[in-house]
Order: structure tokens, then sequence, then C-alpha cells
């Protein structure tokens, strides 16, 4: 039988961090007909965007690209508080990054790469998502990556 998200998230030396709480109005995650739809997810610290700016100006790709790991791992708690728990998510169905992009930067889908790349460790083939890398002019609070998720429950 093959590990579940938990044991895999164990094996990693991966620990979700904290469900992300609502800034405004509307839920960090919602379950409907079985499967659960995660809003936007940027990284904050204290209130404020983690390395703010334009990707390709202020903010390195690399950067960028931590950012959306770090998005998706945020993402993922979300689900798995609203689900009840990781292990009741079946397959990951879609990811949508936004990449807050200088003029010219057009490296958007290895920022998004980020977020995607763990999700095979932690899920198996069910954890390889369809995906969009979306470059954009802005995000909220500068934020240079948002992520999004939708997936199947079990």
């Amino acid at each position: 039988m093959a590990p579940t998200p938990t044991e895999r998230l164990a094996a990693l030396h991966l620990t979700l961090p904290s469900p992300p709480r609502p800034a405004g109005s509307y839920a960090p995650a919602v379950v409907d007909g079985g499967r659960i739809f995660v809003s936007g997810q940027i990284v904050l610290d204290g209130g404020a965007a983690v390395h703010p700016g334009l990707v390709g100006r202020e903010v390195r790709p690399e950067e960028a690209r931590e950012l959306a790991r770090q998005a998706m791992l945020q993402a993922l708690s979300a689900a798995a508080d609203a689900a009840g728990s990781i292990d009741r998510i079946h397959r990951i169905l879609r990811v949508v990054v936004y990449v807050a992009s200088a003029p010219g930067f057009d490296r958007q889908h290895e920022v998004a790469n980020g977020a995607t790349e763990i999700l095979p460790e932690i899920f198996g083939e069910a954890g390889r998502p369809a995906r969009a890398a979306v470059g954009v002019v802005a995000l909220p609070l500068n934020a240079p990556v948002e992520v999004e998720l939708m997936a199947a429950l079990a």
C-alpha cells in the first residue's frame, strides 16, 4: 500500500504551516461536490508580503520560486483544514500560479515549478496537476507570487 500524504510529509521532514486566516470576505477553502477549491495564497510575515515587488526587478526568480513552494504548502494547509485531513485529498486537479512580473520577464513557468514540484513528492502521480503560470501586473500587498489550488477528495 502506498504511503499516505501525511507519511510522505513526515518522510520529507515537512510540516504544513498553520491554516491561513482570511484577510477579507472569503473562505480560505471551500469543499463542494467532492472537490476542494483553495483561495489564492500569498506568503506573509507579520501581515506584509515576503520579498515584495515584481519578479525580474525587485525579486529574483529563485526567491519567487521558493515563495511559490511556501504558498503551495500554505494552500495544502488550507485544503487539509477544510477537508479534515490532508489524507482526504485524492488528487490535485489544477494549480494556478500568478507571478507579479516586471516588463519583459517571461519565466513565470519556472517560478510555478516551485509550487508544483513538491506535489508528486506528497501525492505521487496523483499530485501532478493541470497548471497555469500567469504573469500579472500586481498582486495583493505587492506580493510577487500567489498560488491557488483545486483538488479532488476521497
